[in-house]
């Protein structure tokens, strides 16, 4: 076979050389086979043993999830179970096997396609959600019945390279760290989820390849280029051999920006600026500290709400942030409050499906309609701010009156616990996120109402540029370095410091290494990002002169297109020899 190269969307970087495995293409062969009537009890005995057997290992999966990630993450196979005891498709089947007397097997994927096509038919949100619950459930005890051996990703047991058209969140939660050693995937951008997560995970990683699960067979070596978003497929003698030495300069090159870990972030001539962690999850506040960063400037909640049937409780959410405040000692974590929407859905709040959710009921206007659900976030934050250094901030704010209200929500919240004398923060620092034009614009008037901004260029590009930034169709217009993004992101820091508040930003922008100078020299005070990439932000910035990197950005501010701007940023890093 001829080797061929697959060029895709970076996600993260590294090089990965290893065998395949193809998510979503188990093709199941069931034969129909006739019984006699003295069959049919023993029949009917094999597919009750398929189901308790599925169950003991979804049970098994969901205890080690558990154990790994916390209680939240093994709470996405409650709905796995639900579909194991379902009554109604348990009954059809076995009267169906009497009735017709077929294999259990045949019989069982029969009733699982009609459910499939009857529920994907339906209007209700939380039903077309648990198809993939039932689709997986019936997998594994399809998989059961016939004896096969099932391709989990939480059973693996040697290294491989996953190939799917996508990973969902649960998919990433039961990824065994050890043994996937890069991933690719048909959709996805820069800023999706699972390039994300690959960044947390610190797994080589390429996104939106279009067609990678139809090139692969399972069984295939292939090599994940996460630096430069290219995947070579059956790669020839020769090209593994680069690429295995190419993988060794990376450990290298990571080994040596460790000596950085312990410096503090600041140019040559003294500007200091912070560096902080993106996380989702409490455990990543470990990577965080591994990896240098002198607080979390990003703290994802949403991901408490998902994959689960019911709302977590203000006991739970106070514990994660409790942890997380603890593990960073006297260093700030910055809590996101609940930004649900988007590509971020939630059955059970019944968030309509609308035709532009990012442009939707979504994040604080979702917090603001739907106080009961804020304010329990709000006292599980404001209770563990007795523990450490948390602030806080609202998502998506596109004007002062939004801003007004959430306040008002919080010190409702303040009196409540004050009279109830519960400990808190009453001096809690409290941000906005700027990633709408709407707010970039009137900044200044925001400015007065908080005592941080952090800017979300995820969504302040796509509004900004009109650009979905999951859809890899149009991946080439989603530009970072677009003339009129940086003129929204001069505009907000210089508003910010006029009004005497600190800026952050914690897009995918503050971890792309081309820009970072050019963000350095706009007067950005925080840079955060992924844990794996903040070692190399902060060899740049100590390698810098604030006021040349100020001089660049000036320069930059007069230029035309993205283009021109990113040779400029990348002529600034070869001025320090710096390789991207």
């Amino acid at each position: 076979m001829i080797e061929r190269v697959i060029k895709g969307i970076p996600a993260a970087p590294g090089v990965a050389i290893g065998k395949v495995l193809v998510l979503d293409r188990e093709d199941f062969r069931v034969n129909k086979r006739k019984l006699d009537d003295k069959s049919l009890s023993k029949e009917i005995k094999r597919f009750r043993g398929a189901l308790l057997k599925t169950k003991k290992e979804i049970l098994e999966i969901k205890q080690k999830i558990s154990a790994e990630m916390g209680l939240e993450h093994g709470e996405i196979f409650s709905a796995h179970i639900l579909v194991l005891e379902d009554t109604m498709l348990i009954d059809d089947v076995i009267g169906k096997i009497k009735n017709e007397k077929i294999n259990a097997e045949y019989i069982f994927l029969e009733v699982l396609k009609k459910y499939i096509r009857t529920f994907a038919k339906l209007d209700d949100e939380y039903i077309r959600e648990r198809l993939s619950d039932i689709s997986d459930v019936g997998k594994r005890i399809l998989r059961n019945l016939l004896g096969t051996t099932s391709h989990a990703l939480s059973n693996l047991k040697e290294e491989v390279i996953v190939i799917s058209g996508d990973l969902s969140p649960s998919d990433t939660a039961t990824m065994h760290r050890k043994n996937v050693i890069g991933f690719a995937t048909d959709i996805g951008g820069r800023t999706s989820h699972t390039a994300i997560m690959a960044k947390s995970l610190e797994i080589p990683a390429v996104v939106g390849l279009e067609t990678i699960t139809r090139e692969v067979e399972p069984g295939d070596v292939i090599i994940i280029d996460g630096s430069n978003g290219e995947v070579i497929i059956r790669p020839e003698k020769e090209t593994i051999k680069k690429y295995e030495s190419l993988k060794l300069k990376f450990k290298k090159f990571e080994s040596n920006l460790t000596k950085f870990k312990h410096l503090p972030c600041q140019t040559i001539d003294g500007r200091r600026v912070v560096l902080a962690a993106n996380i989702e999850l409490p455990e990543e506040a470990t990577s965080a500290v591994t990896h240098g960063a002198e607080g979390i400037g990003l703290f994802r909640t949403e991901y408490f709400y998902m994959n689960r049937k019911d709302l977590p409780t203000e006991e739970e959410q106070f514990h994660a942030y409790k942890t997380v405040a603890q593990k960073m000692v006297s260093h700030p974590v910055i809590i996101r409050t609940l930004d649900l929407g988007g590509d971020k859905f939630l059955s059970q709040l019944e968030i309509p499906h609308e035709m532009n959710p990012y442009l939707g009921w979504r994040a604080i206007r979702f917090c603001l309609a739907r106080q009961d659900v804020f304010k329990v976030q709000l006292r599980a934050i404001l209770r563990a701010s007795a523990y450490g250094n948390l602030k806080m901030m609202y998502p998506m704010i596109s004007g002062v009156e939004e801003l007004i209200q959430a306040n008002q929500v919080l010190e409702s919240v303040k009196e409540e616990l004050k009279k109830e004398k519960i400990s808190f923060n009453k001096d809690i620092e409290v941000g906005a996120m700027i990633e709408i034009p709407s707010a970039a614009l009137t900044s200044n008037i925001l400015a007065r109402e908080v005592d941080f901004f952090s800017i979300g260029t995820n969504d302040l590009i796509q509004y900004a540029l009109a650009v979905d930034r999951a859809n890899e169709k149009i991946a080439y217009l989603y530009e970072p370095a677009h003339p009129a993004v940086l003129k929204l992101i001069k505009t907000i820091i210089d508003n910010a410091h006029e009004a005497g508040i600190w800026v952050g930003m914690c897009g995918e922008m503050a971890g792309d290494i081309i820009l970072t100078v050019l963000l350095l020299g706009l007067g950005l005070d925080e840079f955060s990002t992924s844990p794996i990439i903040l070692p190399e932000v902060k060899r740049i910035i100590r390698s810098m002169e604030y006021f040349k990197a100020k001089k660049i950005a000036v320069k930059a501010l007069s230029l035309s297109t993205a283009k021109e701007v990113e040779n400029l940023a990348k002529k600034s890093l070869e001025d320090l020899k710096i390789k991207v």
